[in-house]
Parts: C-alpha cells; sequence; structure tokens
C-alpha cells in the first residue's frame, strides 16, 4: 500500500471514529444549554462561550459555578484548574507540528479539545507525521455539534418547565457521568474522593459555591499524593517517526 493510501485509509478511519463522537455531542451540547438555562446565561452567552472557550467541561464547570453564586476570580481558577490537561495535549502533539507556521499552530490550538485531541493524535500516529485535513476534521466534528446541540438545548429549555419535567437535575448528572468517565486509574480516583471529602463539609458550612472551588482546588492533591499504579499511562509525548523510515515523503 502507498503513502497516499495510507493517508486516505487513516482519514477514513478518522471519519468513522467521529462521526461516532459527534452522535454523542450534540445531545451532551443539549445538557449544556439547559444548564445555561438553568445558571441565566443569555443566549448570546451560549454562544459565545460555544464560539471562544470551546472546552465542555470547563463549560459545565463554570455554568455550576455561576448559578451557585461563585464569584468570577473562583470560577476563573477552577476552570483554569479543569482546563490545565491541555497543556500535556499541546505536549503529546508538538512533535508532529514543530514545523507549521506559528499563526496556524496558535488557531489550531483553540481547537483542540478532548476528542480533537484523541482522534488527530491517534491520526497522526497512524501515518507517522502532520496533517491538516485530517486534524480540522476532528476538530470541527465536535465544534459544529456542541454549539447547535447547545444553542438548541437552550432555546428548547425555555420553551418548557424544567422542574415539572425533571430536566433541572440535568446538570448535576451530566456533571457526575463526565467525571465518571474521567476516573479510571488509582490517581483520579483518589483525588475523586479527596474532592468530595473537601466539598462536603466545607460547602455544608460555607455554601455550596465554596465547597465547589475548594473540592476542585485540593482534590487532585489527594491525587498527586497517591504513588502512580504500574498500569498507569507514562503521559510523555512520542516522537513521531521520521518521514523517510516511516515510508513518507
Amino acid at each position: 500500500m502507498g503513502c497516499a493510501d495510507t493517508v486516505e485509509e487513516s482519514r477514513r478511519q478518522l471519519t468513522r471514529d467521529a462521526m461516532a463522537i459527534a452522535a454523542y455531542a450534540l445531545p451532551v451540547g443539549l445538557v449544556y444549554g439547559l444548564a445555561a438555562l438553568q445558571a441565566h446565561f443569555t443566549l448570546l452567552d451560549v454562544v459565545v462561550t460555544c464560539l471562544v472557550v470551546l472546552a465542555g467541561g470547563a463549560q459545565f464547570a463554570a455554568a455550576g459555578l455561576v448559578k451557585g453564586g461563585a464569584p468570577w476570580l473562583a470560577i476563573a481558577g477552577v476552570t483554569a484548574l479543569v482546563n490545565a490537561r491541555h497543556l500535556l495535549y499541546s505536549a503529546a502533539v508538538a512533535p508532529y507540528t514543530a514545523e507549521r507556521p506559528r499563526r496556524e499552530r496558535a488557531f489550531m490550538a483553540h481547537f483542540l479539545t478532548d476528542e480533537t485531541f484523541a482522534l488527530s493524535l491517534a491520526h497522526f500516529r497512524r501515518i507517522g507525521r502532520f496533517d491538516a485535513p485530517g486534524y480540522w476534521v476532528a476538530a470541527l466534528v465536535i465544534f459544529v455539534p456542541w454549539t447547535l446541540g447547545s444553542t438548541v438545548g437552550y432555546l428548547a429549555g425555555g420553551a418548557v418547565d424544567t422542574r415539572l419535567l425533571g430536566l433541572d437535575v440535568a446538570f448535576p448528572a451530566a456533571m457526575a457521568g463526565l467525571s465518571l468517565g474521567m476516573v479510571s486509574r488509582r490517581r483520579d480516583v483518589a483525588a475523586a474522593l479527596g474532592a468530595v471529602a473537601v466539598a462536603v463539609p466545607i460547602g455544608l458550612v460555607g455554601g455550596v459555591s465554596a465547597g465547589l472551588v475548594a473540592g476542585a482546588l485540593l482534590g487532585p492533591l489527594f491525587g498527586l499524593a497517591v504513588p502512580a499504579s504500574a498500569t498507569d499511562e507514562s503521559s510523555a509525548p512520542e516522537t513521531p517517526e521520521p518521514s523517510a523510515e516511516a515510508g513518507l515523503p
């Protein structure tokens, strides 16, 4: 199989995987739109956060903190912590994008969500080099349905009685589901349990917002205090094969 065939086959695999992600990005976006409505966001707020922030976990966290009346400094701190994982994503992708112009890399970085990272990095590893069309397929497959779903969720939520339908629990249910999906290793469990152990008593004494902020800030420290297990994956980025060795031009 030639070089072009390898790239095309990898792009087809990327597209198939991306369609599966798009299928869940839309309904999760609907939930975010509803959570934003409950936090008293405007429709413009919802659209702007999707276009400018484009970070699902941080958007959910911000909506919950705004709804709970948390101060803006705390909201900024928590969302920064939630998004800190993107530093590792950038380090893993950097060997493949090192030769791209700085402006292009800066623009690409805005779309580097969890899903874009997973899809594009797998694609780059399959072909052994950077591929711009593949990256943008991975980026748009989450950007478009997420923004559309969030907008529709906000508009639909405003047309129904969320309490009557039991939809007022959508935000906590969504956050619980997202959190459980991220807990897979020993350190993850320690961080999650530590955050709960801190958030509950502080929340009972100082209010929900104080508990959320304290849990988000201190929970990761519990995870860091636990030795990594033998099955934990290394976060060190891989260096791509040189083009010649990979059989590419």
